[in-house]
């Protein structure tokens, strides 16, 4: 009996580690996505339209085309990244 409650709360302890670890890549995608989607697209603008890239300044190709790369890159990282935590908290498929 005491070896089922010492397994249990292993594996609890391994469960929090594991979702305390998946919300922060979560948090940290989603901060990365709200500053360049919000910050360089909107507020930051007029500080980067001195700044050309491929015709139009650099605030308006991140408000147009940058934030949605930006998005799918963190797509795959996340993808990425959650395959190897799976993998070193063994829950892999």
């Amino acid at each position: 009996m005491a070896d089922q409650t010492t397994t249990s709360a292993q594996t609890a302890e391994s469960d929090k580690g594991y979702w305390q670890a998946n919300v922060r890549i979560i948090l940290v995608s989603l901060v990365i996505w709200a500053v360049v989607s919000f910050g360089f697209g909107i507020l930051l603008r007029p500080m980067l339209s001195g700044i050309s890239v491929g015709g139009t300044d650099l605030g308006f190709w991140f408000a147009q085309q940058g934030s949605i790369l930006v998005f799918l890159a963190l797509i795959f990282f996340y993808a990425w990244r959650m395959n190897k935590l799976d993998k070193e908290f063994g829950v892999e498929e």
